[in-house]
C-alpha cells in the first residue's frame, strides 16, 4: 500500500489526518510549519514533536523531497538552472533568475509535455506524468535550500502545460501563498498556458489574484497552427474571448508571451497583428528571443529585427518588455537540460 504523499496535503486534510492517529489538532500546524516554512526535508528535523509521533508519521507518511542532480550556473548573470530528480527518477527543471527587485523562480508542472509546440524542447518526449502539489513546491523549497536566498517571485512557465495539471496547479498556489508557509503574494506569482480556452475560463472562477501569461507566438490562426497543434483546437477570437473574460473576473492584466522567430513572426505585419490584439486587451506584451533547440528549425530574429519589432508596439502605446536573454549558456530552452542529461546516460 502507497504512503500519503504528507507534503501535498492542505491543513485542514493533514489536522483530519492528526486526529485519525489520534493525536491533537495542533499538531497538524506544527508540521504544516515544519514542511512549508523551515522546508524540513524529514522526520527527524521536527524536533518540537515527539519521537513516537514523528516515527509514526514516517511510517504512515511520505515526506516528498527533491533532489538535485545538475546544477547550471550561468557566466554572464548568474541565473541557476537546476534539474531535480522526482521520487520516481524522473527529472524536471527549475530556474533561479535575480532581478533587481527579488529572485524569480520559473518551476515545471509536468514531466515531459504533450501540447507539442514546434519551437519547445519540453515537448519533443511527449508527457510523462503531471507533478504533484508537493513536487511543484518542492522546486520552489529545493532552490531555497540551496541558495540560501529568498524567492519573491514564481513563475509556472518550466516543462509542461499547467493548465493541463490544474488541480495540482491550485493546490500548489494555495499552498505557495497560505500564510502558515512561505505566503508569497498571490500577484507575485505568474502561470503561462499555450491556450486551453476551458481551462482559462475555469481559472477565471477561482478568483485568484494571478497574472495569466498566454504563449500567443503568432497573430493569425495559419501561424499559430504552423507553431502549435493547441491552435488547431482553438482559434485566436476564442482566446481573445476567454483572455477578456479572465482580465473581467480577476481584474488582473493579461500577458502576452511572443517568441520572436526569425523569418517566421517577426515582420512588421506580425507587429501590427499583435498591436491590434494587445491593444483590444489592454495586455502586456514579454517579447522571447525564442531559445535555439538542437532537434528544432528555429533561430531567434536578429538585433535588428527585435528592435523594430519592439519599437513599432512601444509607438502604437503597446506596454512591452524584452526579455533578458538570461541563461542562454547554460541549456537556456527549457527541457534542454534533462534532455541533454538523459542522453548523456544522466551525466
Amino acid at each position: 500500500m502507497s504512503k500519503t504523499d504528507i507534503r501535498s496535503l492542505i491543513l485542514p486534510e493533514l489536522q483530519d489526518e492528526m486526529e485519525k492517529m489520534g493525536e491533537k489538532k495542533f499538531r497538524a500546524l506544527q508540521l504544516y510549519e515544519w514542511m512549508h516554512k523551515k522546508l524540513a526535508r524529514d522526520f527527524s528535523e521536527m524536533t518540537n514533536l515527539s519521537f513516537s509521533l514523528r516515527e509514526s508519521c514516517g511510517e504512515r507518511f511520505s515526506l516528498t523531497t527533491l533532489k538535485p542532480v545538475k546544477v547550471q550556473e550561468s557566466k554572464t548573470d548568474g541565473t541557476k538552472k537546476f534539474l531535480f530528480e522526482l521520487p520516481d527518477h524522473n527529472l524536471v527543471e527549475s530556474v533561479l533568475m535575480r532581478y533587481h527587485h527579488g529572485n524569480s523562480v520559473c518551476i515545471s508542472s509536468q514531466v515531459g509535455c504533450r501540447m507539442g509546440c514546434k519551437f519547445c524542447a519540453s515537448t519533443l518526449g511527449g508527457l510523462v506524468r503531471n507533478l504533484t502539489a508537493a513536487e511543484m513546491l518542492e522546486q520552489v523549497y529545493g532552490i531555497i535550500r540551496y541558495t540560501g536566498e529568498r524567492v519573491s517571485n514564481v513563475v509556472v512557465m518550466g516543462i509542461g502545460e499547467p493548465l493541463d495539471n490544474r488541480e495540482n496547479l491550485l493546490r500548489f498556489i494555495r499552498m505557495l501563498t497560505d500564510d502558515k508557509g512561505l505566503h508569497i503574494s498571490k500577484r507575485s506569482i505568474t502561470v503561462s498556458t499555450c491556450g486551453l480556452v476551458p481551462e482559462i475560463k475555469k481559472l477565471a472562477e477561482e478568483g485568484l489574484q494571478i497574472t495569466l501569461a498566454l504563449s500567443l507566438h503568432g497573430v493569425s490562426d495559419e501561424k499559430r497552427r504552423q507553431l502549435m497543434p493547441i491552435a488547431e483546437r482553438y482559434s485566436i477570437a476564442e482566446l481573445m474571448e476567454a483572455c477578456r473574460y479572465y482580465f473581467e473576473r480577476t481584474g488582473r492584466r493579461i500577458t502576452f508571451e511572443y517568441a520572436l522567430a526569425g523569418g517566421v513572426n517577426d515582420t512588421r505585419e506580425d507587429a501590427e497583428g499583435l498591436i491590434g490584439l494587445a491593444s483590444a486587451l489592454h495586455a502586456h506584451v514579454n517579447l522571447i528571443p525564442v531559445n535555439p533547440v538542437r532537434e528544432r528549425k528555429y533561430t531567434a530574429s536578429g538585433k535588428e529585427a527585435v528592435r523594430m519589432f519592439q519599437k513599432k508596439l512601444e509607438d502604437a502605446g503597446i506596454n512591452v518588455t524584452l526579455r533578458r536573454e538570461m541563461g542562454r549558456d547554460i541549456d537556456g530552452a527549457c527541457g534542454q537540460l534533462r534532455r541533454n542529461y538523459d542522453s548523456a546516460g544522466r551525466g
